[in-house]
């Protein structure tokens, strides 16, 4: 029997539109979760798809559906505390791992639990593999190949271009809450480093406009540095909301000094889901006002800018649907590049990245500064 493709969570709002991205491109996956009224009407609307009843925190249960050389999509979270069964499963049953965590601590975590198993079972497991945070990596090493050795710092920007009224989702609006309240890795000195989560501020050149990020977590900071050598630092910044960046220094502090008690918490995390609605997340129509936009510049050691990449992608929910299906079907079909716990380009290789982001709609616009010219 072929190699099957698992999309564990499939009733969920990312899962359903993984699960509408695999069948657009011809795939046939599996939908599985534990709501099997859910599963039912999934895979009616689907060509009667097939569907396994599972409880998504149970490992040897997730297990049990899986067979060696299968692909799981996990979309289950928050990962950190209901993720781990899905990934352990994938270990057990020699089938490769894709999740759309935004959570870095997970992948740190996940490297430290799993990386030895899973080369030992010859299985990649790519976590955070979607709009979180394969942009910035496809443009990050992008401007660090253009570049070349004077490159020692490297500053990527999220934005989004277009409306975000109604366009962000619930599980986004509670990864933003727990965000504020956690320290953020960065590689700094040539070594990971905590720090405060938007405790610091960046402005960016978006091409003829100046848009101000706050510092955020982000998986470049583990995956880039040991792809390139001369990094001193690598630092993430997230500007959906420019017009109050500079405030956000002083907001996060504030909260997370009320985020010490329970009462606060649940404050932040009303504060973070208000004007939701009742909807999981953004419709076609809200997905198509909104684009995203990654800029990623590297520096030398005196900060003079070498090099820079301007991507732009549809929404970051189309793109992690997007993403998520063909590498889903590319791991179904062919031999990864690594083994273990990997970012996206020690995984299928840069080329590859290139290919795939292309096939999603991602254009890259590299281009050499000062230095570099």
């Amino acid at each position: 029997m072929p190699p099957k493709i698992v999309v564990l969570g499939a009733t969920g709002y990312t899962g359903d539109l993984i699960v509408e991205a695999l069948v657009r491109r011809g795939g046939s996956p599996v939908l599985a979760g534990r709501n099997p009224l859910k599963l039912a009407d999934a895979s009616a609307r689907h060509a009667r798809l097939p569907t396994r009843v599972v409880d998504a925190t149970d490992a040897a249960a997730v297990a049990g559906i899986l067979s060696p050389g299968d692909v799981l999509v996990s979309t289950v979270g928050p990962f950190e505390k209901v993720g781990w069964a899905g990934a352990e499963a994938a270990v057990r049953a020699g089938a490769h791992y894709l999740d759309t965590t935004g959570e870095v601590g997970f992948v740190r975590a996940l490297q430290d639990r799993h990386d030895g198993a899973a080369r030992t079972a010859g299985i990649l497991m790519l976590p955070a593999f979607g709009y979180d945070y394969v942009p910035g990596m496809l443009a990050g090493a992008l401007a660090l190949e253009r570049a070349g050795a004077d490159a020692t710092t490297l500053r990527i920007g999220y934005f989004a271009a277009g409306s975000l009224r109604g366009g962000i989702s619930k599980g986004t609006r509670a990864t933003l809450a727990a965000g504020i309240l956690q320290s953020s890795p960065v590689w700094r000195e040539g070594r990971l480093q905590q720090v405060p989560t938007a405790g610091r501020t960046y402005a960016f050149d978006l091409r003829g406009s100046t848009r101000t990020g706050i510092l955020v977590s982000g998986t470049e900071v583990l995956f880039l540095p040991p792809l390139y050598p001369t990094l001193q630092t690598v630092e993430d910044y997230n500007g959906w909301f420019p017009r109050t960046a500079r405030l956000m220094p002083l907001i996060t502090r504030l909260a997370r000094g009320i985020g010490t008690v329970p009462a606060g918490r649940r404050l932040i995390e009303r504060i973070a889901g208000a004007g939701g609605g009742s909807s999981p997340g953004p419709d076609a129509a809200a997905r198509a006002r909104t684009r995203t936009r990654v800029v990623a510049t590297a520096s030398d050691a005196a900060g003079v800018m070498v090099a820079e990449a301007h991507l732009d992608a549809p929404s970051p929910y189309t793109l992690t649907a997007d993403l998520v299906a063909v590498a889903a079907e590319r791991l179904r079909s062919s031999v990864p590049a690594a083994f273990g716990v990997q970012g996206p380009i020690q995984g299928f290789g840069l080329a590859a990245l290139q290919e795939m982001g292309a096939d999603v709609g991602m254009t890259v616009d590299v281009s050499s500064g000062p230095r570099g010219g």
